[in-house]
C-alpha cells in the first residue's frame, strides 16, 4: 500500500463507532414521529406504549413522616412492573418540598420562597435516593430531571429536555420528572407539577397520561354530599357545566388540588393525549385499564411545540382588545391586523407574546405581536393602506402573523371551583 493510500485508509472502528452514536441520536430524536397510539379509551391502557405518571404530594409525602413508605412501595410496585411488561414510563412525581419538612424541623410548609427552596433542597435528596432504593428491586435504574418553567418556555430549553428525556428512554432509564423547586423564582415557577406532566406527555409523544392523587375521580360536587362520579370528558363544556372543582390536596401538602388536574387533563387531550385522573391507591387498576377515575378523550390532534408553548407556557406581556370582525376574522384562521385593534395594554417588545381579547375582555387567542405596545396606539383601526402612507412601510405588516398565533378552546364558564 503506498503512502498516500494509507493516508486515506478507511478506519472501519472509527465508522461503527460514528454509525452507532448516530443511530441512537436518531432513535432519541424521532421516535414517537408517525407512530398511531394505540390508545383510544380507557381499555387500551395496557397496550400503551409510552406513558407519563404524575403522582401529587400528598399521596407520596406528609409533614408528621416526611415520606411515605407504604405509597412510595405501591407506587413503585406498579410502574416496576408496568416497565417489566414493555411500557416506556416516565414519572413526574411531587414531593420534595414536603419531604424536606421534618429534616428541617418545620412543622409546617413555609410560605416564603427562601424557606420553600430550602425545604425542596434537602427533600429532593431524600426523595430520590427513596426512589434509586425501590426501583432496584426491579433492577430499573431511574434519572432525575429537574426542570422550571423557563426550560419549558425557551425553545432552546425545551429540545434539551426532550433531548435529555429521551436519551435516558434510550438507555433503558426511568426518568423522574421534578419541578426544580430548588432554583424556580416566585415568577416563573409552576406552582404544581400537573402542567409540567401534560406538557412532559406532549414534550415525548406519550400515548396516555395518569394523573394520580389522594382523589379517586372527578366528581359532580362533594361525593359526601351526594356528589356522583364522572366517567368521561369528551367535551368539556358540557360534561364539566356547573361541576364543583376543590382546590386542595389533602392535609395541605400539595400546591395543585383537583382544579390542577383538570386544567393538566384538558392541555393532554387538547393535544392529542388522552388523561386519566384518578388516586394513586388505584394505580395498579388505572395501568390495567379497569373502569377507575375520570378519563379525558382527545378533544385535539398533536400540536406544534412553538403553538403548545404559546397556548400553556408563554409569559403574556400585554393584551390587545378586538372589534367583532377581527375575532372572527382569528378564529378563521386569519393574521390579525390593526384595523380590528381597538385597544393595547400592557408593556411590551416587538415578539414578545400577547393575549387578545374581544370587546366582553374573553381571552381568544395568544399570539407574537410584531410592534412595541409604544408603536401600536398610532395605528389603531387603520387599514394597512393608511399605515404604509402614514408611518411607513415598516408599519403595513400584520400585528400579528397567523403563523405566530394559536386559538385558545373556550373554558367551560360555569364550572365552578370549589374554594
Amino acid at each position: 500500500m503506498s503512502e498516500n493510500t494509507q493516508e486515506h485508509a478507511i478506519d472501519v472502528e472509527q465508522l461503527e463507532e460514528v454509525a452507532e452514536k448516530s443511530a441512537i441520536q436518531l432513535s432519541a430524536e424521532n421516535r414517537g414521529k408517525n407512530r398511531r397510539s394505540p390508545v383510544h379509551r380507557r381499555e387500551d391502557i395496557p397496550r400503551a406504549h409510552r406513558v407519563v405518571v404524575k403522582v401529587g404530594s400528598s399521596s407520596l409525602t406528609s409533614i408528621e413522616s416526611s415520606i411515605d413508605e407504604q405509597a412510595v412501595r405501591t407506587i413503585v410496585d406498579a410502574l416496576g412492573g408496568a416497565k417489566s411488561r414493555g411500557i416506556e414510563l416516565v414519572f413526574v412525581s411531587s414531593g420534595a418540598i414536603t419531604a424536606g419538612l421534618a429534616p428541617l424541623g418545620l412543622s409546617r410548609r413555609p410560605k416564603n420562597l427562601a424557606g420553600k427552596q430550602a425545604a425542596a433542597a434537602v427533600g429532593q435528596g431524600l426523595l430520590m435516593g427513596r426512589y434509586i432504593e425501590s426501583f432496584a428491586r426491579y433492577g430499573v435504574t431511574v434519572g432525575q430531571v429537574l426542570v422550571t418553567a423557563e426550560d419549558l418556555m425557551r425553545r432552546t430549553h425545551y429540545q434539551n429536555t426532550h433531548r435529555q428525556i429521551e436519551q435516558l428512554l434510550d438507555f433503558g432509564v426511568l426518568p423522574i420528572v421534578n419541578e426544580n423547586d430548588a432554583v424556580s423564582s416566585a415568577e416563573i415557577k409552576f406552582g404544581d407539577n400537573d402542567r409540567i406532566a401534560a406538557l412532559i406527555a406532549h414534550l415525548i409523544k406519550a400515548d396516555v397520561l395518569l394523573l394520580l392523587s389522594d382523589v379517586d375521580a372527578l366528581y359532580t360536587k362533594d361525593p359526601r354530599k351526594g356528589g356522583e362520579r364522572i366517567p368521561v370528558v369528551e367535551d368539556p363544556l358540557k360534561d364539566l357545566e356547573g361541576v364543583q372543582i376543590g382546590s386542595v390536596g389533602r392535609a395541605g401538602v400539595g400546591s395543585g388540588g383537583m382544579v390542577t388536574k383538570v386544567q393538566a387533563a384538558r392541555i393532554a387531550a387538547a393535544s392529542g393525549i388522552p388523561a386519566l385522573v384518578t388516586s394513586a391507591q388505584k394505580i395498579d387498576a388505572a395501568l390495567a385499564g379497569e373502569d377507575v377515575g375520570t378519563w379525558f378523550a382527545t378533544t385535539g390532534g398533536r400540536r406544534n411545540v412553538r403553538l403548545l408553548w404559546l397556548a400553556h407556557l408563554a409569559d403574556i406581556q400585554g393584551s390587545l382588545t378586538l372589534d367583532d370582525g377581527a375575532v372572527k376574522a382569528i378564529r378563521h384562521r386569519n393574521s390579525l391586523l390593526a384595523a380590528g385593534v381597538t385597544d393595547v395594554t400592557g408593556s411590551f417588545e416587538a415578539g414578545d407574546p400577547v393575549v387578545m381579547r374581544d370587546q366582553k375582555g374573553r381571552d381568544i387567542a395568544h399570539g407574537l405581536c410584531n410592534y412595541s405596545s409604544e408603536e401600536i396606539p398610532p395605528m389603531l383601526g387603520k387599514k394597512t393602506s393608511v399605515l404604509a402612507e402614514e408611518l411607513g412601510e415598516d408599519y403595513s405588516r400584520e400585528l400579528v402573523h397567523v403563523n405566530n398565533l394559536v386559538v385558545l378552546r373556550p373554558r367551560g364558564a360555569r364550572t365552578k371551583l370549589k374554594k
